[in-house]
């Protein structure tokens, strides 16, 4: 992350949703940074089967890429809301803050909530299909219940979506000083 950057997060005002949203974000990606831990711990033990006593697990190597997804499904919202996610700022960084935050005001508005919100549903009609019909994996030996990690994928952009609208808050709040910004205390 540029400087830049983050000295833009830092001159946007915080507002009473921004703060609560963010505590909420905060949370549940920091609870969820202990999927990483016990990942490595599935990828051992199925390293461990693998390569000491000769037995493979389906099983195994399928929940591993359920623990990463969900991982990443919990953690990119997580991201978002501490601006310690992934971006260019080549042009951005010579515009004032105002500037920056009427641009990021359009990128949230047209870009990122339409899209968290459209997979957010069409993830959600997947869970529930996945539910309806108890989805199960197509490899024998493998996982059940295909509709608990399916039900992750509109859980993470819901998290991305609410990100993303506390950040345009505090964009607002700078911009026409709507919502109130509060103190940082």
């Amino acid at each position: 992350m540029s400087s830049a950057s983050k000295g833009h997060a830092e001159s946007l005002p915080e507002t009473a949703i921004s703060r609560a949203i963010g505590r909420l974000i905060t949370v549940i990606g920091e609870s969820s940074s202990w999927l990483w831990l016990v990942l490595v711990l599935v990828i051992i033990g199925q390293v461990l089967l693998r390569y000491v006593f000769g037995q493979g697990s389906i099983l195994l190597e399928e929940l591993q890429w359920h623990i990463y997804g969900i991982g990443f499904l919990l953690g990119v919202g997580y991201c978002l809301q501490a601006d310690r996610h992934v971006r260019i700022d080549v042009v951005a960084e010579k515009f004032s803050p105002r500037t920056r935050a009427g641009i990021e005001i359009a990128g949230i508005a047209i870009f990122l909530l339409p899209f968290a919100i459209g997979v957010m549903i069409e993830g959600g009609k997947l869970a529930y299909t996945a539910w309806h019909l108890n989805e199960i994996s197509a490899a024998p030996g493998g996982l059940s219940h295909r509709w608990v990690i399916k039900s992750f994928i509109p859980l993470g952009f819901g998290l991305i979506a609410l990100a993303a609208f506390a950040r345009l808050t505090r964009c607002a709040a700078l911009l026409f000083g709507f919502p109130k910004p509060i103190s940082r205390d």
